[in-house]
Formats: C-alpha cells, structure tokens, sequence
C-alpha cells in the first residue's frame, strides 16, 4: 500500500498481513506512519496505492469494520457524556446491548472505580479516559482489535491489568494489531511484530527473530540499529 500527503511520501509499499487469533505489534519512531497506516486501514482517508482486506473484505467496504474495536491514539469521548452513557452508546453502535454489571466488571478489571461511570468523563483524569476507552473495546467483544498506543496514560497496575486483558482476548481467539512504542510491551505480548520507518517497513517477524539479528543487547538496541541502516541508506 502506498499513502501520500501532495509531495510528502507517508507509506512506501507497506505490505504485511495479520493472521486470525495473532496479537502483532507496530513499533517506530513519531512520525514513521502508523497512525496513517490505521487510517487507512479503517477508510478514514483514501489510499493511492494498493489495497487493504480485512477478514476477507476490502477495508472500503464498510461490513469490513463491522468485525472491528477501535481505540485512537487521543482518545477523547464527547465531553459532556456521562462514563456510563459513553458504553452504552458506542454499544449501541456496535449492535450490542449495555449490561450494568458486565460494565462495572470491565472498568473494575482495569482498575477503574465502577463509581467513576455515573460522572461527566470530563471530570476524568488521561489515565480513567484511557480505562473507559479500553473498557469500551473489550465489552463490544469483536473479533478484530485495532488499538493504536493503548496503554498511553496508564499507570503501572494499570498496564499491568490491561495486559492481562490482551492475553485474554489473545487466548480466546481474538486478532489484536497495536501500535506502541515501548517495545517491551511488543516483547511481551506480540506473536509478530513490524518496525515502520520513515513511511517503509524495515523488519517484519518474531519480537525474537529481531532481538537475534542483534544479539545481547535486546530489542532496542536492535530497533535503534534497524532505524539507523535505514536513514543512513
């Protein structure tokens, strides 16, 4: 696939596929792309080159996002919404039905007090807005998650839960593509990982197979190698 913003190249045949039940991870540094990559990937803006497929449908046909959750970078429900009217809403929009306790259960697990739903969200911290949003995703239970820096504002219980939570959606079958640029998450959690840089991926594989291209000093020393080859070719 190919993006470009007049004479600015954003994406450079990016090619890369995400099998059923693999939790991937997208590693780079501000700028490489991924947020644009996501965008297209959900038809927020228009390719110029090439073609996206999810679950078997073009990413232009909109029962393609149907299997889809989606979690933005700056994620910012309406401000005037109440917690709870902001799950039942994107619920709604989901096709699901809102479950008090299934609710209360989702942000506990986050460690987000149950409370915190009958208050105006813009009364919430970055962290409780991030829990609220992560809650959201998982109580719509879709088959594909689409999470860009997901774990952005939460402390560290917090990451700590939410972790947990991927392994679970991981281990029930559940397709989770994030993007982050700790790469110790990607370590963590991904069965596959992609390093972008500068609008190209320069690596596609196992969090493994990167740290063995640059063996004993981890997967930063081999990102940070990768991204220099690449800006000094």
């Amino acid at each position: 696939m190919g993006k470009s913003y007049g004479a600015l190249k954003v994406l450079r045949d990016v090619e890369f596929e995400v099998a059923n039940g693999v939790c991937f991870g997208l590693a780079g540094v501000n700028g490489a792309g991924k947020t644009t990559l996501i965008k297209c990937l959900l038809d927020f803006c228009t390719l110029d080159a090439g073609r996206i497929s999810i679950c078997g449908r073009s990413s232009t046909d909109p029962a393609a996002r149907a299997p889809l959750a989606f979690l933005p970078e700056r994620f910012a429900p309406p401000y005037f919404l109440r917690g709870e009217e902001f799950l039942r809403h994107t619920l709604d929009l989901h096709g699901a039905s809102y479950d008090a306790s299934r609710a209360a259960a989702a942000v506990a697990a986050l460690d987000l007090d149950p409370a915190a739903l009958a208050r105006p969200v813009r009364g919430y911290s970055k962290g409780m807005t991030q829990k609220l949003g992560l809650a959201a995703c998982l109580l719509a239970e879709r088959e594909v998650y689409v999470l860009d820096e997901p774990m952005s504002g939460l402390d560290p219980k917090a990451r700590a839960l939410a972790k947990s939570q991927f392994r679970a959606m991981r281990a029930a079958g559940r397709t989770l593509f994030f993007t982050s640029h700790v790469l110790a998450d990607i370590e963590e959690l991904c069965d596959r990982m992609a390093i972008l840089h500068d609008g190209a991926l320069r690596f596609q594989g196992t969090p493994a197979e990167l740290a063995a291209r640059h063996p004993g000093g981890g997967l930063e020393s081999a990102f940070l190698r990768i991204i220099e080859d690449a800006t000094a070719a």
